[in-house]
């Protein structure tokens, strides 16, 4: 989708974030590491049914998953070793935060697992396309970034109303779109990747 698609536009909210990260002496791979720890924290936080700190812990990862780059790249950090420790830990993140969901009960662990390899596929679908020799690709209807957003509101949601449809609450029916437009996302990028080769 996406909010990718706003990141020229975000960049006036995140870097005065950058400049205070620079000044307190934090650094890109440090904030990528903060946000694997923080998605932890979330997993558990949903597992527990803390929903309101999972919540938190959501927005600190989405908060530390923009700076990290953003800041690697204001102080010409950016390199090989930090992209691939950035998106191993992205992977990690998805893996404990939505197990943490379906596995505290917000959903059967089948839509659980449907939708887990739905983000998983549609990722690593994403960066397949560079080994390839295509590039990186990264469209399709639904990104890590809208993932993140959309979990914040689907908690929010759950915790101003809690009443479950046939017996899932807004967090578990995220998981059902999760999969579905995972999976979707995960097809477009095989086609358009597929496309690609063929016209080389």
């Amino acid at each position: 989708m996406t909010l990718d698609q706003f990141r020229p536009q975000m960049q006036g909210i995140i870097q005065p974030m950058v400049n205070l990260a620079k000044k307190i002496g934090l650094t890109p791979n440090g904030l990528t590491v903060a946000s694997f720890f923080v998605s932890i924290l979330a997993g558990i936080a949903f597992y527990a049914g803390g929903v309101v700190l999972g919540i938190v812990m959501v927005v600190l990862n989405a908060v530390f998953d923009a700076l990290d780059g953003a800041l690697a790249r204001d102080t010409g950090a950016a390199g090989l070793r930090g992209d691939f420790l950035d998106h191993v830990i992205d992977r990690y993140a998805d893996i404990f935060i939505i197990t943490g969901i379906f596995a505290g009960g917000a959903a059967p662990w089948p839509i659980g697992v449907f939708a887990l390899t739905g983000v998983l596929m549609s990722s690593y679908l994403g960066t397949q396309a560079q080994a390839v020799g295509v590039g990186r690709y990264y469209g399709g209807i639904l990104g890590r970034a809208d993932r993140l957003v959309l979990i914040i509101i689907a908690g929010a949601l759950t915790v101003l109303l809690p009443e479950t449809i046939y017996g899932m609450n807004f967090l578990g029916w995220l998981l059902v779109i999760f999969g579905i437009f995972g999976h979707y996302t995960a097809l477009q990028r095989f086609v358009h990747v597929w496309r690609q080769i063929d016209k080389r």
